[in-house]
């Protein structure tokens, strides 16, 4: 069963999210922002202004899962206007950002990462990115750019949408199998094999 904004807040209440806001926050102070907190079905995180990384060609190699060489990945510089905190994606480019909440979710309830249509209409593409049952941790987001132009990504804002799913208590969960990405920290988290 997919989760409502009165049973989201319960078990937010009991530390499923934290930072928590109760509700969908669209401005700071008099300034518009891309929104976060509470939905109807959902709870949009922000992406975290710590660290953003954009995925870069070295010549001669090719990314590999298994044995992932950080090289691949360049430091996005953390920029300011009077529109907020920002990242730039490049055009045609894939990057890496973590979530500002944390997460813990009960042995009974999984969720789905999705994207924000505000960033889909601008031909950024958040991948859909489960986290299991008994997870916890801050989430390393992943980003395409599939437009030709450079995005802004903005920093401290709605970045990803949660969609929370219960169901009866499952034989294993994330935590049970000491899952490889359990207890991440609000940085961006590698592959690991």
């Amino acid at each position: 069963m997919i989760l409502n904004d009165l049973q989201i807040a319960e078990l937010a209440r009991e530390g499923m999210i934290d930072p928590f806001a109760p509700e969908l926050i669209r401005c700071e102070g008099a300034t518009p922002i891309l929104s976060h907190g509470l939905s109807s079905y959902g709870y949009d995180l922000r992406l975290s202004p710590r660290e953003f990384k954009i995925f870069q060609h070295i010549p001669g190699t090719v990314v590999d899962p298994k044995h992932f060489n950080p090289e691949n990945l360049k430091t996005a510089a953390l920029l300011h206007d009077e529109n907020g905190d920002y990242f730039i994606l490049p055009s045609r480019s894939y990057g890496l950002g973590v979530a500002v909440e944390a997460l813990r979710l009960p042995e009974n309830v999984s969720a789905i990462c999705v994207g924000k249509s505000t960033y889909a209409r601008c031909g950024i593409i958040a991948n859909v990115t489960p986290a299991e049952a008994g997870w916890h941790g801050h989430l390393t987001l992943e980003f395409s750019n599939s437009s030709a132009a450079d995005c802004r990504v903005y920093a401290g804002e709605g970045v990803v949408q949660m969609i929370f799913f219960r169901g009866e208590p499952c034989e294993t969960s994330y935590s049970d199998r000491k899952g490889k990405y359990q207890e991440q920290p609000q940085r961006i988290t590698l592959p690991k094999v």
